[in-house]
């Protein structure tokens, strides 16, 4: 996909599903419930690239407990709207988490594939304790039984972009959350 136009590009923008405000307030929100979860304990937040940069840079912030950040690249999207099917660990963390709090955050939840796979991967490797932070959560498409420990919006079947999330590598600059359109 390539555009010829800034116009091109805005013409694919459907309608903004989630404000920035909104996400603002939410991310503020996730930032002092996981304070409260880990009450000055350091964590270590692994974002799962590339959807969830824009998110993991926010929340990090959002947060007053000590913090690292690792990062993991898990793809099941190949130019399309549709999941594959199949989620590929392309990217893995590079350090030993046993000793850590680990929370992972992630742009969507869909099939729920993609997170039942990097957890099972991470619990494996024996954290001190393991949360899912997500973006979104889109339940009506779920095909593995997975639940975040905080979803901050639920969304419906949508094709979404927007805040980290793409349609061919292009849209994740948008400040919110919007419908994809042809």
């Amino acid at each position: 996909m390539e555009f010829r136009s800034k116009e091109e590009f805005e013409s694919k923008i459907k309608r903004v599903v989630v404000t920035e405000d909104e996400i603002r307030a939410k991310i503020a929100e996730a930032g002092r419930y996981i304070d409260s979860i880990y009450d000055g304990r350091p964590i270590l937040l692994v974002s799962i690239l590339k959807g969830s940069f824009v998110f993991l840079a926010d929340l990090a912030r959002a947060v007053s407990v000590p913090c690292e950040v690792g990062f993991m690249a898990a793809k099941s999207y190949y130019e399309s709207t549709q999941s594959s099917g199949i989620v590929h660990i392309t990217m893995d963390l590079d350090r030993d988490i046993s000793g850590c709090h680990v929370v992972i955050v992630e742009d969507i939840i869909d099939t729920g594939r993609t997170l039942a796979d990097v957890v099972k991967l991470l619990k494996s490797r024996n954290p001190l304790s393991l949360r899912v932070v997500t973006l979104l959560d889109k339940p009506s498409r779920r095909i593995v039984p997975f639940e975040a420990d905080m979803p901050l919006f639920t969304i419906p079947d949508l094709f979404v972009i927007g805040y980290g999330l793409d349609y061919g590598e292009y849209f994740r600059n948008l400040p919110y959350i919007a419908e994809y359109g042809e």
